[in-house]
Protein backbone atom coordinates (compact mmCIF):
# COMPACT_ATOMS: atom_id res chain seq x y z
CA UNK A 1 0.00 0.00 0.00
CA UNK A 2 1.91 3.17 -1.14
CA UNK A 3 0.62 6.59 -1.87
CA UNK A 4 1.33 10.18 -1.97
CA UNK A 5 -0.13 10.83 1.24
CA UNK A 6 1.46 8.55 4.00
CA UNK A 7 3.69 5.74 4.78
CA UNK A 8 3.82 3.65 1.93
CA UNK A 9 5.16 -0.01 1.56
CA UNK A 10 6.94 -2.23 -1.25
CA UNK A 11 6.02 -4.96 -3.53
CA UNK A 12 7.22 -8.05 -1.66
CA UNK A 13 7.04 -11.03 -3.71
CA UNK A 14 9.19 -13.18 -1.43
CA UNK A 15 7.78 -15.72 1.31
CA UNK A 16 7.24 -14.01 4.36
CA UNK A 17 9.98 -14.38 6.83
CA UNK A 18 9.01 -16.64 10.28
CA UNK A 19 7.85 -14.38 13.73
CA UNK A 20 10.70 -14.16 16.18
CA UNK A 21 9.49 -13.56 19.28
CA UNK A 22 12.43 -12.18 21.76
CA UNK A 23 12.39 -11.55 25.82
CA UNK A 24 12.80 -7.35 26.90
CA UNK A 25 13.61 -6.54 29.78
CA UNK A 26 9.89 -7.07 31.17
CA UNK A 27 8.23 -8.03 28.23
CA UNK A 28 8.02 -9.97 25.25
CA UNK A 29 8.88 -8.46 21.47
CA UNK A 30 7.20 -10.36 18.33
CA UNK A 31 8.73 -8.98 14.95
CA UNK A 32 7.68 -9.79 11.45
CA UNK A 33 7.31 -8.14 8.02
CA UNK A 34 4.42 -7.24 6.71
CA UNK A 35 3.25 -3.99 4.03
CA UNK A 36 6.69 -3.73 3.15
CA UNK A 37 8.67 -2.61 6.48
CA UNK A 38 9.56 -4.12 9.94
CA UNK A 39 6.60 -4.88 12.31
CA UNK A 40 6.76 -5.39 15.84
CA UNK A 41 4.20 -6.59 18.89
CA UNK A 42 4.98 -5.74 22.47
CA UNK A 43 2.62 -7.99 24.54
CA UNK A 44 3.47 -7.03 28.67
CA UNK A 45 3.54 -10.41 29.94
CA UNK A 46 5.18 -13.05 31.76
CA UNK A 47 3.93 -15.64 29.56
CA UNK A 48 5.86 -16.36 26.73
CA UNK A 49 2.87 -18.20 24.83
CA UNK A 50 0.34 -16.29 25.49
CA UNK A 51 3.01 -13.07 23.82
CA UNK A 52 3.58 -15.95 20.67
CA UNK A 53 -0.61 -16.34 20.16
CA UNK A 54 -1.18 -12.88 19.84
CA UNK A 55 1.70 -11.96 18.24
CA UNK A 56 0.74 -14.56 15.64
CA UNK A 57 -2.96 -13.25 15.69
CA UNK A 58 -1.34 -9.45 14.94
CA UNK A 59 0.53 -10.98 12.01
CA UNK A 60 -2.35 -12.27 10.28
CA UNK A 61 -4.08 -9.11 10.44
CA UNK A 62 -1.77 -7.10 9.07
CA UNK A 63 -1.35 -9.46 6.27
CA UNK A 64 -5.08 -9.83 5.81
CA UNK A 65 -5.29 -6.00 5.29
CA UNK A 66 -2.65 -5.70 2.85
CA UNK A 67 -3.54 -8.89 0.66
CA UNK A 68 -7.20 -6.85 0.56
CA UNK A 69 -6.08 -3.00 0.12
CA UNK A 70 -2.36 -3.50 -1.20
CA UNK A 71 -2.39 -1.94 -4.91
CA UNK A 72 0.30 -4.26 -5.81
CA UNK A 73 -1.99 -7.36 -5.30
CA UNK A 74 -4.05 -8.59 -8.24
CA UNK A 75 -7.48 -9.92 -7.71
CA UNK A 76 -8.20 -7.83 -4.77
CA UNK A 77 -11.06 -5.22 -4.40
CA UNK A 78 -8.02 -2.17 -5.51
CA UNK A 79 -7.42 -4.28 -8.31
CA UNK A 80 -11.51 -4.15 -9.48
CA UNK A 81 -11.69 -0.92 -9.24
CA UNK A 82 -8.55 -0.40 -10.75
CA UNK A 83 -8.93 -2.12 -13.68
CA UNK A 84 -12.99 -1.30 -14.03
CA UNK A 85 -12.18 1.33 -17.02
CA UNK A 86 -15.27 3.55 -15.61
CA UNK A 87 -17.65 1.09 -14.77
CA UNK A 88 -19.18 1.25 -11.71
CA UNK A 89 -17.88 -1.39 -8.67
CA UNK A 90 -19.81 -2.44 -5.79
CA UNK A 91 -17.65 -2.89 -2.70
CA UNK A 92 -17.78 -4.75 0.52
CA UNK A 93 -18.44 -3.32 3.75
CA UNK A 94 -15.29 -3.19 4.97
CA UNK A 95 -13.88 -1.01 1.96
CA UNK A 96 -17.18 1.03 2.20
CA UNK A 97 -16.14 2.16 5.69
CA UNK A 98 -12.57 3.04 4.83
CA UNK A 99 -13.99 4.94 1.62
CA UNK A 100 -16.74 6.95 4.01
CA UNK A 101 -13.22 8.02 6.08
CA UNK A 102 -11.51 8.75 2.83
CA UNK A 103 -14.86 10.97 1.72
CA UNK A 104 -14.98 12.89 4.84
CA UNK A 105 -11.35 13.64 5.00
CA UNK A 106 -11.38 14.52 1.89
CA UNK A 107 -14.29 17.28 2.24
CA UNK A 108 -12.93 18.21 6.07
CA UNK A 109 -9.58 19.12 4.82
CA UNK A 110 -10.36 20.88 1.60
CA UNK A 111 -9.26 18.80 -1.06
CA UNK A 112 -5.74 18.30 0.59
CA UNK A 113 -6.24 14.59 1.32
CA UNK A 114 -7.25 12.76 -1.91
CA UNK A 115 -6.88 9.27 -2.29
CA UNK A 116 -7.50 9.45 -5.53
CA UNK A 117 -3.50 11.45 -6.15
CA UNK A 118 -1.87 7.71 -6.29
CA UNK A 119 -1.14 8.27 -9.58
CA UNK A 120 0.91 11.21 -9.47
CA UNK A 121 3.55 8.55 -8.72
CA UNK A 122 3.52 7.92 -12.50
CA UNK A 123 5.90 11.20 -12.58
CA UNK A 124 7.49 11.57 -8.94
CA UNK A 125 10.18 9.51 -7.92
CA UNK A 126 10.88 10.27 -4.13
CA UNK A 127 14.55 7.94 -4.39
CA UNK A 128 16.77 10.84 -2.79
CA UNK A 129 17.71 11.68 -6.22
CA UNK A 130 17.88 15.08 -8.02
CA UNK A 131 14.60 14.16 -10.44
CA UNK A 132 11.55 16.32 -10.83
CA UNK A 133 8.96 16.18 -13.66
CA UNK A 134 8.30 19.05 -15.86
CA UNK A 135 5.12 20.91 -15.15
CA UNK A 136 3.14 19.55 -18.02
CA UNK A 137 3.82 15.88 -16.77
CA UNK A 138 2.28 16.82 -13.27
CA UNK A 139 -0.45 18.56 -15.22
CA UNK A 140 -1.37 16.06 -17.08
CA UNK A 141 -1.54 13.80 -14.42
CA UNK A 142 -3.58 16.20 -12.57
CA UNK A 143 -6.26 15.44 -14.60
CA UNK A 144 -6.56 11.63 -13.38
CA UNK A 145 -6.27 13.30 -9.92
CA UNK A 146 -9.45 14.54 -7.72
CA UNK A 147 -12.03 12.54 -5.42
CA UNK A 148 -14.89 15.04 -6.55
CA UNK A 149 -14.56 13.57 -9.74
CA UNK A 150 -15.23 10.26 -8.55
CA UNK A 151 -18.98 8.86 -8.01
CA UNK A 152 -19.30 7.61 -4.46
CA UNK A 153 -23.17 5.95 -3.53
CA UNK A 154 -22.09 3.29 -0.85
CA UNK A 155 -21.28 0.48 -1.81
CA UNK A 156 -20.79 1.48 -5.24
CA UNK A 157 -17.71 3.38 -6.70
CA UNK A 158 -17.37 4.90 -10.32
CA UNK A 159 -14.15 6.54 -11.15
CA UNK A 160 -13.56 7.85 -14.77
CA UNK A 161 -11.41 5.56 -17.24
CA UNK A 162 -8.14 5.72 -15.97
CA UNK A 163 -8.32 6.78 -12.40
CA UNK A 164 -6.88 5.08 -9.72
CA UNK A 165 -7.55 5.14 -5.34
CA UNK A 166 -4.57 4.17 -3.13
CA UNK A 167 -5.03 3.33 0.08
CA UNK A 168 -1.23 4.26 1.46
CA UNK A 169 -2.25 7.35 3.43
CA UNK A 170 -4.42 5.29 5.69
CA UNK A 171 -3.68 1.76 4.82
CA UNK A 172 -1.09 0.83 7.61
CA UNK A 173 -2.67 2.82 9.96
CA UNK A 174 -5.99 1.23 9.82
CA UNK A 175 -4.09 -2.27 9.65
CA UNK A 176 -2.55 -1.01 13.36
CA UNK A 177 -5.81 -0.11 14.39
CA UNK A 178 -7.43 -3.35 13.46
CA UNK A 179 -4.68 -5.74 14.76
CA UNK A 180 -4.88 -3.33 18.16
CA UNK A 181 -8.28 -3.96 18.65
CA UNK A 182 -7.98 -7.84 18.07
CA UNK A 183 -5.17 -8.31 20.73
CA UNK A 184 -7.36 -6.13 23.11
CA UNK A 185 -10.98 -8.39 22.75
CA UNK A 186 -8.24 -11.65 23.71
CA UNK A 187 -6.04 -10.22 26.22
CA UNK A 188 -6.09 -8.27 29.52
CA UNK A 189 -2.68 -7.58 29.03
CA UNK A 190 -1.43 -4.40 27.91
CA UNK A 191 0.08 -4.55 24.40
CA UNK A 192 1.53 -1.52 21.64
CA UNK A 193 1.19 -2.81 17.91
CA UNK A 194 3.91 -0.98 15.73
CA UNK A 195 3.49 -1.28 12.21
CA UNK A 196 6.36 0.83 10.68
CA UNK A 197 6.59 3.57 13.32
CA UNK A 198 2.65 3.84 13.47
CA UNK A 199 1.77 2.44 16.65
CA UNK A 200 -1.35 1.53 19.06
CA UNK A 201 -1.94 0.60 22.58
CA UNK A 202 -5.20 -0.12 24.47
CA UNK A 203 -3.98 0.97 27.28
CA UNK A 204 -1.13 1.69 29.88
CA UNK A 205 1.37 -0.77 31.13
CA UNK A 206 1.59 -2.95 34.13
CA UNK A 207 1.36 -0.46 37.19
CA UNK A 208 0.04 2.26 34.55
CA UNK A 209 3.49 3.06 33.48
CA UNK A 210 3.34 4.19 29.86
CA UNK A 211 4.89 2.83 26.62
CA UNK A 212 8.17 4.96 25.68
CA UNK A 213 8.01 5.75 22.40
CA UNK A 214 11.67 6.98 20.67
CA UNK A 215 10.82 9.43 18.08
CA UNK A 216 13.30 9.14 15.25
CA UNK A 217 15.80 12.11 14.20
CA UNK A 218 15.00 12.72 10.38
CA UNK A 219 18.42 13.26 9.49
CA UNK A 220 19.89 9.98 11.08
CA UNK A 221 16.11 7.73 10.78
CA UNK A 222 16.63 4.14 12.15
CA UNK A 223 20.03 5.78 13.82
CA UNK A 224 19.41 8.41 16.07
CA UNK A 225 16.39 9.15 18.32
CA UNK A 226 15.67 12.94 18.43
CA UNK A 227 12.50 13.19 20.77
CA UNK A 228 10.54 10.59 22.85
CA UNK A 229 6.73 10.38 23.67
CA UNK A 230 4.95 8.50 26.51
CA UNK A 231 1.62 6.57 24.81
CA UNK A 232 -0.85 5.57 27.80
CA UNK A 233 -4.11 4.89 25.04
CA UNK A 234 -4.61 5.63 21.46
CA UNK A 235 -2.53 5.83 18.50
CA UNK A 236 0.49 7.33 17.06
CA UNK A 237 2.02 8.00 13.86
CA UNK A 238 4.48 10.36 11.93
CA UNK A 239 4.97 11.40 8.73
CA UNK A 240 7.65 13.18 6.88
CA UNK A 241 10.67 13.17 4.37
CA UNK A 242 12.94 10.94 6.11
CA UNK A 243 13.07 8.41 3.94
CA UNK A 244 10.98 9.33 0.81
CA UNK A 245 12.35 12.28 -1.08
CA UNK A 246 14.15 14.31 -3.86
CA UNK A 247 16.15 17.38 -4.05
CA UNK A 248 15.35 20.41 -6.14
CA UNK A 249 16.88 23.93 -6.52
CA UNK A 250 18.68 23.42 -3.14
CA UNK A 251 15.81 22.31 -1.19
CA UNK A 252 14.79 18.94 0.27
CA UNK A 253 11.13 17.88 -1.02
CA UNK A 254 9.38 15.13 1.32
CA UNK A 255 7.15 12.79 -0.60
CA UNK A 256 3.78 14.21 0.47
CA UNK A 257 2.45 15.71 -2.66
CA UNK A 258 -0.53 18.64 -2.47
CA UNK A 259 -3.05 16.68 -4.71
CA UNK A 260 -4.57 20.30 -5.63
CA UNK A 261 -1.13 20.79 -7.32
CA UNK A 262 0.85 18.02 -7.98
CA UNK A 263 4.03 19.17 -5.64
CA UNK A 264 5.10 19.01 -2.13
CA UNK A 265 4.53 21.61 -0.06
CA UNK A 266 7.38 23.86 0.47
CA UNK A 267 7.88 25.05 3.98
CA UNK A 268 6.70 21.72 5.75
CA UNK A 269 8.29 20.42 8.66
CA UNK A 270 10.86 17.53 8.34
CA UNK A 271 8.42 15.67 10.58
CA UNK A 272 5.21 15.83 12.30
CA UNK A 273 4.56 13.19 14.89
CA UNK A 274 0.44 12.90 16.32
CA UNK A 275 -1.11 11.30 19.16
CA UNK A 276 -4.64 10.59 18.70
CA UNK A 277 -7.26 8.25 19.54
CA UNK A 278 -6.74 5.96 17.29
CA UNK A 279 -3.48 5.45 14.99
CA UNK A 280 -5.90 6.38 11.82
CA UNK A 281 -6.79 9.62 13.28
CA UNK A 282 -3.26 10.52 13.99
CA UNK A 283 -1.77 9.41 10.47
CA UNK A 284 -4.43 11.37 9.27
CA UNK A 285 -3.61 14.49 11.75
CA UNK A 286 -0.17 14.12 10.67
CA UNK A 287 -0.19 14.12 7.23
CA UNK A 288 -2.80 16.81 7.07
CA UNK A 289 -0.23 19.04 9.20
CA UNK A 290 2.45 18.20 6.71
CA UNK A 291 0.12 19.62 3.87
CA UNK A 292 -0.59 22.89 5.49
CA UNK A 293 3.03 23.68 5.48
CA UNK A 294 4.36 26.11 7.04
CA UNK A 295 1.38 26.14 8.63
CA UNK A 296 1.50 23.25 10.40
CA UNK A 297 2.01 23.81 13.99
CA UNK A 298 -1.22 26.08 14.31
CA UNK A 299 -3.11 23.68 12.94
CA UNK A 300 -2.37 20.87 14.93
CA UNK A 301 -2.88 23.31 18.23
CA UNK A 302 -6.58 23.51 16.74
CA UNK A 303 -7.02 19.82 16.96
CA UNK A 304 -5.84 20.15 20.77
CA UNK A 305 -3.71 16.44 20.20
CA UNK A 306 0.00 15.64 21.31
CA UNK A 307 2.42 16.29 18.89
CA UNK A 308 5.80 16.70 18.32
CA UNK A 309 7.66 19.02 15.07
CA UNK A 310 10.59 18.71 13.82
CA UNK A 311 11.35 21.15 10.70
Amino acid sequence: MDGTAGHGAGNETLPPAPITLTRGEDFWCGRFRAMGGPCEVLVDTDDRAEAAGLVACAEEEARRVEAKFSRYRAGNILHRIQHAMGAPVEVDEETANVLDYAALTHEMSGGRFDITSGVLRRVWTFDGGDRVPDDAAVHATLALVGWEKATWRRPVLTLSAGMEIDLGGIGKEYAVDRAGALLAARTECSVLVNFGGDLWAPGPRHGDRPWGVGIDDPERTGEAVLDRVELTRGGLATSGDARRFVRWQGKRLGHILDPRTGWPVEGAPRAVTVVAGTCLEAGTLSTLAILEGAGAEEFLRAQGVVYRIHS
